[in-house]
């Protein structure tokens, strides 16, 4: 018998990510939509995710949370969808997908926030500067359909969305090399599946 596989997230959330690895994965999983404050602060998800934020995946007897840790986790977890490199070609994988989680996250949601590292406080941020951080990414996406190789990876996934999110609610448009790495993204069928289910289930919980 299979593990049992559950997806913890709320449609208006970062679990969308997770929720479009899933469907790239093709392996069935059961959907627990939780709201923000009181579900998420529940003493049944704090038992899953201390945090109390989403998302967050059980399967099994395994639990992990973090959006780039889910989708390296289901990748190896389910080899037969081929969304990881082999393990000797991984470099570009682990790198660009934690350059994502680590760099891009914090610089892009700071700089929403209004807060801008002054030039002596960027030693103290692992992404140094917005500008930096963008122009690297920027970099790393010129002229590349996928992040690892000539195939797509889950680090297209976290990575992906990651600038479709910055793309589509703040100025990640301003690097014409982010937006055409989006573009050529953004209307996977997996992707398009997973959009369509996170708008119906935003419908029934309105």
């Amino acid at each position: 018998m299979s593990k049992e596989l559950v997806f913890y997230t709320n449609p208006q959330s970062r679990g969308n990510i997770v929720h479009w690895m899933l469907e790239e994965v093709g392996a069935p999983y059961r959907p627990v939509l939780l709201e923000y404050g009181a579900s998420m602060k529940a003493p049944e998800y704090l038992a899953i995710n201390p945090m109390g934020k989403v998302p967050a995946i059980r399967h099994g007897d395994q639990v992990v949370t973090e959006g780039a840790a889910i989708c390296a986790y289901l990748a190896d977890a389910f080899p037969e969808a081929g969304l990881a490199p082999a393990p000797a070609e991984r470099g570009d994988y682990y790198r660009w997908l934690f350059f994502a989680a680590s760099c891009v996250e914090h610089a892009w949601t700071n700089q929403a926030a209004g807060f801008t590292p002054t030039q002596e406080q960027q030693r103290m941020f692992g992404y140094g500067s917005y500008d930096a951080t963008l122009n690297t990414l920027a970099k790393a996406v010129a002229g590349r359909r996928y992040l690892a190789g000539d195939r797509f990876s889950a680090a297209d996934v976290y990575v992906g969305r990651t600038i479709g999110y910055g793309i589509e609610f703040g100025n990640m448009r301003d690097w014409p090399e982010l937006v055409a790495y989006w573009d050529g993204l953004k209307n996977r069928p997996a992707l398009l599946r997973a959009a369509e289910q996170a708008a119906q289930w935003q419908a029934i919980k309105a």
